[in-house]
């Protein structure tokens, strides 16, 4: 997929489109809620031993975006496969997501991207997005024990939902 629009980089940059397969993931350190409530997450916890699928999101309880979390919930595959993790990041509160995690049966820790920089550092945020300053695409990235990302999707369009076959059949390289 292509964006013509442009996310702010760590630097002050502005990327035109997402970080791809190959580049380094940007490491990253946020609050969230997660198993034993709210803590705080860094990308270097989850690469140590296995792989990582980031997915972001616009917003807690939408109904687009509780059908892609509840996707990764319902997946099978993932329930059988140890040596991967998924967090969820949207621009949300930890207490939000503390709440849409119970009310919804999610197992796996929702970031706070409070200031969408950590998306904007993957090229996925929305400068505004229905009337909402900074807010994260709809993107997924897969990223391994090297902190390289290995699977990439995202869209422009913020009612567009991924699909997890995509995903599944390109984790051939998780051991």
């Amino acid at each position: 997929m292509s964006s013509d629009s442009t996310s702010p980089h760590r630097d002050g940059e502005h990327r035109a489109t997402p970080k791809e397969v190959g580049e380094p993931a940007p490491a990253f350190e946020l609050p969230g809620a997660g198993e034993d409530g709210i803590d705080t997450f860094d990308l270097a916890d989850y690469t140590e031993e296995g792989a990582l699928i980031l997915s972001f999101y616009p917003f807690d309880f939408s109904p687009i975006c509780t059908q892609q979390l509840c996707g990764f919930r319902d997946a099978e595959w993932l329930a059988f496969t140890d040596n991967i993790d998924v967090v969820g990041i949207s621009v949300d509160s930890a207490y939000s997501h503390h709440q849409f995690r119970d009310e919804y049966g999610l197992t796996f820790p929702l970031l706070t991207d409070r200031l969408a920089s950590v998306a904007g550092q993957f090229g996925v945020r929305y400068d505004e997005w229905e009337r909402h300053p900074a807010v994260c695409q709809r993107a997924i990235f897969a990223i391994d024990t090297s902190q390289t990302i290995r699977y990439t999707w995202w869209t422009e369009d913020g009612s567009e939902q991924p699909t997890l076959d995509d995903l599944y059949e390109s984790i051939e390289w998780v051991a």
